[in-house]
């Protein structure tokens, strides 16, 4: 069955018509119900499965899950999301429709597409599913794009996300980034150490992905202008004690700040991203 409907949508997944009146189609006993080894979602946000609970409690479970028959018991393709929403709020039966029985590598394709079309998966989850769907199955971007009713312009973007370093990756699954953010710090996939200041501030400051661009866009400071004969010109401050300013400036203000030095004289340079930036630093600074 998985060769016929897989690149029609998740509603070809069900039966059209009179589902009570199909074999495939009952309520389950929810321990009969093995969890799929393959499941392409790795992270549940506790809150909103709670909340699916909340919901499940209330009206029961709207959407039929996805199984196969294995013997006396059924493996779950699709649908892990409410099966353990069903099981916080106390179910003993779920509804499911069985499908025709079928390999591990069509259950696995079953599974990363009817995840992806139900909007289940956090952005870098969708990136792999798109990553697995192509290695595993040997699809081309445009394939991809066929089965799962997307753009390929979209596949490609959601791919560049695995180009991030790992950390990050984990921040967008988290939620401790977005996505529009990740998009933002791929831009220094080649800088991973600019890339990692620039994510702290984000973290720590609450930068919106406006500020972000900014950020990334903004030269990086550099602690000292050094002379190009010498490395230090005569009348300037040392190196190290430039450092020791900055660093303390910086924990200060919470912004980027910058001395430049020409001899005995120089200027700082203060950076700030935003009006309501500018007057925080203003505040700051007349105290």
């Amino acid at each position: 069955m998985a060769k016929n409907v897989l690149g029609r949508g998740v509603g070809a997944l069900l039966p059209e018509d009179n589902l009570e009146g199909d074999d495939r189609f009952f309520m389950c006993d929810i321990e009969k119900i093995s969890a799929n080894p393959q499941q392409p979602r790795s992270h549940f946000d506790a809150e909103k499965l709670q909340q699916l609970a909340d919901s499940i409690r209330e009206k029961g479970v709207i959407q039929p899950l996805l199984v196969s028959r294995s013997n006396d018991r059924y493996m779950l393709i699709a649908g892990e999301r409410r099966l353990r929403a069903a099981k916080l709020a106390g179910r003993d039966e779920v509804p499911v429709v069985v499908m025709d029985q079928g390999g591990d590598r069509e259950n696995l394709e079953l599974a990363l597409i009817e995840n992806i079309q139900r909007h289940d998966l956090n952005p870098i989850e969708e990136a792999v599913a798109y990553s697995r769907l192509m290695e595993e199955f040997h699809l081309t971007q445009e394939e991809v794009a066929k089965k799962v009713g997307r753009q390929r312009s979209t596949i490609t973007n959601v791919l560049r996300l695995l180009q991030l370093p790992e950390p990050v990756q984990q921040d967008v699954v988290l939620g401790a980034i977005s996505e529009g953010h990740a998009r933002v710090l791929l831009r220094l996939k080649d800088q991973p150490e600019r890339l990692r200041e620039v994510r702290d501030r984000i973290v720590s400051q609450g930068l919106s992905v406006r500020a972000a661009e900014r950020l990334c866009a903004a030269p990086p400071a550099t602690p000292v202008a050094k002379n190009a004969d010498s490395g230090q010109a005569e009348g300037e401050l040392p190196p190290s004690y430039c450092t020791a300013l900055i660093n303390q400036l910086t924990n200060q203000l919470h912004t980027k700040v910058r001395i430049v030095q020409q001899g005995s004289r120089g200027k700082l340079e203060i950076e700030y991203f935003s009006s309501d930036d500018l007057d925080r630093l203003i505040s700051l600074l007349a105290r």
